[in-house]
């Protein structure tokens, strides 16, 4: 059993920073109805696919879920949706700022039918401030966080970090909130809105860079590329490939002893330019020079495997083929495989929480308006023949729309 299992939620997000939050609760045992426009759906199911298939990206963040084709811009969509919010425990929505209220669904008449519902909304810049109905997507929200300022060469512009962090990473912080008044309203009863901006999330993850401000007053922090410090960079490997390096991040005395016996080089020890942190910080180039001539003799995987057991910090650089082919992550179930009914196995991420009792199958994500009849038929007793009359309307979808 699911640790969320009897927790419902209606599922109004698109794209990814909403969608990543409702596939966590549906990770997790929550019973999660995704609801979609007829014939159209989430627009991520269309996202990069590059045909009529639903494509990697949709079925990175649905998985687990139950997918309702509903209109809601129709009186009668509406409607149906109105009669599902006593049924559940959360609404959560990334629309536009005001989205919600235009269709007649926003918090203050949720409330009317559900005086306990939790209502999530995720904004690029939240809903109050100057900035409230300026339209964002993640990149949009990582420059606004601070995060392209500290990625990249020093001597270049700044950089767009690749991974998603402020999309999924505002999907984990609503996650969070849901589940912290999911906690609160078992104790009082009462429900609340959870509101989470995706700027302030990157933000958030700024603590760490934000806290060497001190050190570079009056000046912003500056851009380091791969050097974080003299022996916390980027090595090459064998055979030379554009991913073929390794990261060693060595930040105290005792890991510099490991790292040098580690390579056979006892002698750097008493060497003058590096036998103090402050010698390596100035020798940087040096140091780097010597210990990539240990580096290139070997694969990232053969470094890796050989300094990881000598206790010094380090990985291979990773690339996206390697994720899905490597024994460490197959020997923890971390990719799991789908059996989609349209696209056939396919190999995504799997949640990455474990609960030691609490493990839920993984699922994979819904086809267009899958569910929408079992559902309405088993919250709201709609027979089939009302939700025919309503499908041939085009107010709910068939199956695969």
């Amino acid at each position: 059993m699911g640790a969320l299992d009897g927790m419902k939620v209606l599922d109004l997000t698109q794209y990814e920073a909403g969608t990543s939050c409702t596939q966590y609760l549906a990770w997790f045992g929550a019973t999660v109805y995704k609801v979609e426009k007829p014939g159209r759906g989430d627009p991520g199911r269309r996202s990069a696919a590059g045909d009529a298939r639903d494509g990697l990206y949709f079925l990175s963040f649905n998985a687990n879920k139950q997918s309702l084709a509903i209109d809601l811009a129709t009186p009668e969509g509406r409607d149906l949706f109105l009669q599902l919010v006593p049924k559940v425990d959360a609404v959560v929505e990334n629309f536009t700022l005001g989205t919600m209220e235009k269709l007649g669904i926003g918090y203050d008449v949720l409330k009317q039918h559900n005086p306990a519902v939790i209502y999530a909304t995720v904004k690029g810049f939240g809903t109050t401030g100057p900035y409230k109905d300026f339209k964002c997507f993640d990149w949009v929200a990582q420059a606004a966080g601070g995060a392209f300022s500290v990625t990249g060469e020093a001597d270049r512009g700044p950089m767009r970090p690749g991974p998603t962090y402020a999309d999924t990473g505002t999907g984990m912080h609503a996650a969070m909130g849901i589940l912290a008044a999911y906690i609160e309203r078992l104790k009082t009863g009462e429900g609340q809105v959870v509101e989470v901006s995706m700027q302030e999330t990157v933000v958030n993850f700024m603590k760490m860079q934000m806290s060497t401000k001190e050190r570079h007053l009056p000046g912003p922090i500056p851009r380091t590329g791969a050097r974080f410090v003299p022996t916390a960079t980027l090595f090459p490997c064998a055979p030379g490939g554009p991913n073929d390096y390794i990261f060693i991040m060595v930040v105290t005395d005792r890991m510099w002893d490991d790292l040098i016996l580690a390579i056979d080089r006892p002698d750097l020890a008493a060497d003058e330019r590096f036998d103090s942190w402050l010698a390596r910080s100035q020798n940087a180039d040096a140091l780097e020079a010597e210990i990539g001539a240990w580096s290139r003799q070997r694969t990232k995987w053969e470094a890796m495997e050989y300094l990881g057991k000598r206790s010094v910090p380090v990985s291979a650089v990773y690339d996206s083929n390697d994720i899905f082919d490597n024994p460490h992550l197959e020997a923890r179930g971390a990719i799991v495989t789908h059996d989609h009914a349209t696209r056939g196995p396919i190999r995504l991420p799997a949640n990455p929480v474990r609960l030691s009792r609490s493990d839920v199958k993984v699922r994979p994500a819904p086809l267009l308006g899958q569910h929408t009849a079992e559902v309405l038929e088993a919250e709201l007793g709609l027979t089939p023949d009302a939700f025919a009359a309503l499908a041939t309307r085009n107010i709910v979808g068939m199956p695969g729309d």
